[in-house]
C-alpha cells in the first residue's frame, strides 16, 4: 500500500444548480427503505460533540404504502445501517430518554432488538464491516472517536487519534472507513472527508482541494463519492484532483444519498425554510418523485432494504512495534513551492492529555528532500519544515496520526494523494536505513533549534 502526505492539504469550488424542481408522481413499484424522522435535525452538530436529531428522532420503514416505526418501543433511534445480505438493521438507540445512545441490531421484521455496545457515554452512526466487525464512534471526553468492534471476540480498537470529533459516515468499496471530520483536521470548523483503514492506520483526507464544506459522503456504484457541500451535491471521481459539482435541482440538501440498483438517488432535500423531506431523483433530471414527507417533521437517513455489496478486506500491515516509522520521499512534493535547497529539517509535535502541544525532535532532510523517522503511536502528530536557520518555512494546521507498529511512506508534504512517486531510492535510505527517533526520548542528531 502507498501511503499519501502526512499533511492535512484550500480552495473554493461553487456548487452548479439547475433551475428549481418540478416534482412528478410517486412510482408504485420503489424500493423499500428505511430513514430517521425528527422535528429537529442539525447535521453539522457533532461537530460540537452535541446532538444531530431532537429527542424524538425515531427510525421508519417504508414498504409499497406501507409506513411502520422499526423499533416503537425505544424512546430514541437514528442512523439505519443496513446489513450486506439486507436482513438487518443496526441503528444507534436510546431505549429510555435518559439512556446513552448505544449501537443496537434488529432484523427488518422488527423483533426485539438486541444491544451490540456498552459504551459509557453515547454510540452513533454504526456501519456494517466484513467478517462481523462494526464501527460506529463513540464519545470520549466529550468528542467522538471512531471505533471497530470485533463482534465475535467483544473486543474495540480506537481507530481516530486527533483532538477534534469525527464520524465515519461510508464504508467503501476497497474497505477503506470514509469518515467526517473538520479541516485542518482536530483543530478547524470546517467539515472535511477523510479515509481510514479499519486497522486505524493510513489516515488522509480524501483530496487536498478543500471546499468550504464537505460531509455526509457516501459512495454510489460508479466507485464516485458523492457528498454536500454548501447547500448542493458534489462529487470526486478518480479522474479528477478536485471536487466536482453534481448539477441538481435547487434547494437544501442533507448528502447521504441511497441509490437504487436502476441508478435512482433517494436524497433528503427542502426548500429554504422547510423540513427535510426524501425526493427519488435521477442524476442529470429535473424532476424529483417524492418518496416520503411529514409535516413539520424532517425525514433524513435514508437506506435501502437491499442486499449490499460486500467491500473487500484487506490485511492489516502492523506489527508489533511500539512505535511506528514514516518515509517521506520528496518534501519537496507540494501543493506549496519551496525553493531548491531551502528545507534543511523536519520537526515534530504532539499533544499530551491536557491538549498542550509537545515537541519530539527535529531530524534531517536530505538533499533530494527526503527523511526517515520514527514516532510515537496512537496520538497526535504535527510535522514542521525547517530552513537552515531554524526558521519554519511550512507547519502543519492540523494533525495525524499513526498506528503502532505502522510503515508509511509519503510522497511528499501536502503534494495530494493523486501524485505519483519518483521511481529513485530516496537519500535518506542511502545514508541510512536507521530513522531517526521522533519518539519525544532521544534527541536527533540533527539537534533542536
Amino acid at each position: 500500500m502507498r501511503s499519501r502526505p502526512i499533511a492535512i492539504c484550500i480552495s473554493i469550488l461553487a456548487i452548479s444548480f439547475v433551475p428549481a424542481p418540478s416534482v412528478v408522481a410517486a412510482a408504485s413499484e420503489s424500493p423499500a427503505f428505511l430513514f430517521t424522522t425528527a422535528k429537529q435535525y442539525l447535521p453539522l452538530a457533532w461537530i460540537r460533540g452535541s446532538e444531530r436529531f431532537s429527542n424524538d428522532a425515531a427510525i421508519f420503514v417504508q414498504e409499497a404504502s406501507h409506513t411502520r416505526p422499526l423499533v416503537p418501543t425505544f424512546a430514541e433511534s437514528a442512523d439505519p445501517s443496513i446489513s450486506f445480505d439486507g436482513k438487518n438493521v443496526l441503528f444507534a438507540g436510546k431505549r429510555k430518554a435518559d439512556d446513552s445512545w448505544q449501537v443496537w441490531e434488529v432484523p427488518v421484521s422488527g423483533v426485539e432488538p438486541q444491544r451490540v455496545t456498552a459504551c459509557e457515554a453515547d454510540c452513533v452512526r454504526p456501519l456494517y464491516l466484513p467478517d462481523n466487525h462494526i464501527v460506529y464512534a463513540e464519545k470520549v471526553g466529550g468528542r467522538f472517536v471512531i471505533e471497530i468492534l470485533d463482534r465475535q471476540e467483544r473486543k474495540s480498537v480506537q481507530l481516530t487519534w486527533h483532538p477534534g470529533n469525527s464520524l465515519p459516515t461510508d464504508v467503501l468499496h476497497d474497505g477503506r472507513i470514509l469518515f467526517e471530520s473538520t479541516y485542518p483536521l482536530g483543530t478547524g470548523k470546517t467539515p472535511e472527508i477523510y479515509t481510514v483503514y479499519s486497522d486505524g492506520s493510513g489516515m488522509e483526507s480524501y483530496r487536498c482541494d478543500h471546499g468550504r464544506s464537505r460531509y455526509e459522503g457516501k459512495q454510489a456504484a460508479s466507485g464516485d463519492i458523492v457528498f454536500t457541500s454548501g447547500a448542493g451535491l458534489a462529487r470526486f471521481t478518480s479522474a479528477t484532483a478536485h471536487q466536482l459539482p453534481v448539477p441538481s435541482p435547487a434547494g437544501e440538501y442533507a448528502g447521504e444519498i441511497a441509490e437504487s440498483s436502476h441508478g435512482d438517488w433517494l436524497v433528503p432535500w427542502r426548500e429554504r425554510n422547510h423540513p427535510f423531506e426524501l425526493m427519488w431523483w435521477k442524476p442529470g433530471s429535473r424532476e424529483f418523485r417524492p418518496a416520503f414527507a411529514k409535516p413539520d417533521v424532517n425525514v433524513v437517513e435514508p437506506a435501502l432494504i437491499a442486499e449490499r455489496h460486500i467491500p473487500n478486506r484487506h490485511p492489516s500491515g502492523l506489527h508489533d512495534w511500539p512505535n511506528a516509522n514514516l518515509l517521506c520521499l520528496n518534501a519537496y512534493t507540494s501543493k506549496y513551492r519551496f525553493g531548491s535547497g531551502s528545507i534543511h529539517s523536519v520537526r515534530f509535535y504532539t499533544r499530551d492529555n491536557d491538549g498542550r502541544v509537545k515537541r519530539l525532535g527535529t531530524a534531517q532532510v536530505e538533499r533530494d528532500g527526503s527523511f526517515f523517522v520514527q514516532v510515537p503511536t496512537e496520538q497526535p502528530l504535527q510535522a514542521e519544515l525547517l530552513d537552515g536557520s531554524g526558521k519554519t518555512l511550512k507547519r502543519e494546521a492540523g494533525w495525524f496520526w499513526m498506528r503502532r507498529g505502522e510503515q508509511r511512506v509519503c510522497v511528499g508534504c501536502h503534494a495530494g494523494p493523486e501524485t505519483a512517486p519518483e521511481n529513485a531510492v530516496p537519500m535518506t535510505l542511502l545514508n541510512s536505513t536507521t530513522p531517526a527517533d521522533m519518539t519525544g526520548t532521544i534527541r536527533s542528531s540533527a539537534g533542536e533549534h
